[in-house]
């Protein structure tokens, strides 16, 4: 897995100097909020940081499946041999390139965001409010731009160090890994001295403890490759320990209505949607559906992804299981009625499972089904998009406690056992060396976080 990785920072220099140049060319007008218009009341400042957020939601950020490219290449997820999936199948099938026309997905939208971030962060001091209303939207700003360079340079290794804003001429040079990562921690450490704890009837918003979330894992990702500086692990636990003492989030005790409520108990950030606002979220739905599968009403999957046979045949046998694959497919007869059929039926066109959790959306707007009926399957859907659960920040614990240690820690039992008994899973058995626990935990996050916004792929890489 790791090779590819090694030669994709390599093969998009190209995008980077096109991307850098044009991509103010592309904004749209209304969300370029400029110090000449803008930036003189609260509700100016309100409005430059809410388009930080909006550049993360269209179908060429988070908002759709084509953002998810490069994270084929773990064993979590595949996609169809044949139809239109040759992009993400490159990386698949590990021969990504700089030709690759989805690349631009998981640029676009975080540098687009990254450009709204420097603008606020130039001009929120011209403002006429208070100093805790500025430094709250700064710090937004911050977790924000934190947040689209952890992506990004996890994906693309060197790139543009972009703090300030820039002119449509500017052609900045690349700047090392290290350097971004230093830049990554020193805006969450402004985002957690400015953000409050949360932001009342405001779901989606950046916090105090979403910035020490992502701090922790920054970490963790900094104590291993490409850095591999192991100082990280000691300061990944202190971070993630924080947010468990705080007592703000606790594990949905159901792991299915992570998948169907929005905006839960251990959703620490997430991206918010709004169909009938004209922002879905494509991710779910027909993306995750069977090609052979079609409702009543005509619509169908489209076999954008489902899991490596191997990855779900080495799935632990509990609740979790039940509730993250999709294993029988239901096939529209010509009398209207379903024949179930297994995965691995010769009826079917992959003979893959398929991912359960990612068929419901919000209240039946994914796939709309009983257990032998489907009614209905919508490629859009209102549900929030989680980066940040906190699964994963008892998992960072985990793992960064025991690998700043000599052995795993009582804590670090306790911090991964709340995972797998909401898994359905028994509790780790004691007693395991560091690289077992450390193996154990990595393996918890694969089956934890399956199909989600990359965690697997960023796992193996580091």
């Amino acid at each position: 897995m790791r090779t590819k990785y090694f030669i994709l920072p390599v093969l998009i220099i190209l995008f980077i100097g096109i991307f850098v140049g044009c991509q103010k060319l592309t904004q749209d007008p209304k969300a370029s909020l400029t110090p000449v218009t803008y930036f003189k009341t609260q509700s100016d400042l309100d409005a430059s940081v809410a388009a930080i957020y909006v550049e993360l939601t269209p179908d060429y950020a988070w908002g759709f499946t084509t953002q998810m490219t490069s994270y084929f290449g773990s064993d979590d997820l595949t996609t169809d041999p044949g139809l239109n999936k040759g992009d993400m199948r490159a990386f698949d099938e590990l021969d990504g390139s700089s030709s690759n026309a989805s690349l631009l997905n998981e640029w676009q939208g975080p540098w687009n965001a990254i450009y709204q971030a420097n603008n606020v962060l130039a001009n929120y001091q011209k403002v006429n409010t208070s100093e805790i209303q500025k430094q709250q939207a700064a710090g937004q700003a911050y977790f924000l731009r934190a947040i689209c360079y952890y992506f990004l340079v996890r994906t693309f290794g060197k790139l543009p160090l972009i703090l300030t804003p820039i002119s449509v001429t500017d052609r900045p040079d690349r700047d090392s890994v290290s350097a971004i990562y230093s830049s990554i921690v020193n805006d969450l450490q402004i985002a957690i001295a400015w953000l409050p704890t949360t932001f009342p009837g405001q779901p989606g918003k950046a916090t105090r403890n979403a910035a020490r979330s992502l701090l922790a894992d920054v970490y963790l990702t900094m104590a291993g490759w490409p850095l591999n500086e192991t100082n990280y692990y000691s300061l990944a636990a202190d971070e993630a320990d924080t947010v468990i003492q705080s007592g703000q989030y606790s594990i949905v005790p159901d792991y299915a209505k992570v998948f169907t409520t929005n905006n839960s108990t251990e959703s620490i950030f997430s991206l918010q949607f709004n169909v009938s606002g004209g922002v879905p979220q494509r991710r779910y739905g027909s993306s995750s559906v069977p090609l052979d599968e079609t409702a009543l009403n005509g619509s169908g999957g489209w076999d954008d992804y489902y899991p490596e046979i191997n990855f779900y045949k080495n799935r632990p046998k509990c609740y979790r299981s039940y509730c993250t694959f999709y294993d029988t497919l239901k096939l529209l007869q010509p009398d209207h009625t379903f024949k179930l059929v297994p995965w691995n039926s010769p009826l079917t066109h992959a003979g893959h499972p398929y991912y359960k959790k990612f068929r419901s959306g919000l209240g039946g707007d994914g796939v709309s089904e009983t257990d032998s009926t489907i009614l209905s399957i919508n490629p859009s859907t209102n549900k929030a998009l989680d980066l940040i659960r906190y699964p994963m920040v008892l998992l960072d614990y985990a793992e960064a406690s025991d690998m700043a240690s000599s052995a795993p820690t009582g804590e670090g039992y306790a911090a991964i056992n709340i995972v797998r008994q909401r898994a359905g899973e028994p509790n780790l058995t004691t007693g395991l060396s560091q690289t077992a626990f450390r193996d154990s935990v990595v393996n918890e996050r694969a089956y934890e976080f399956a199909g989600e916004v990359g965690i697997r792929w960023f796992d193996i890489v580091r």
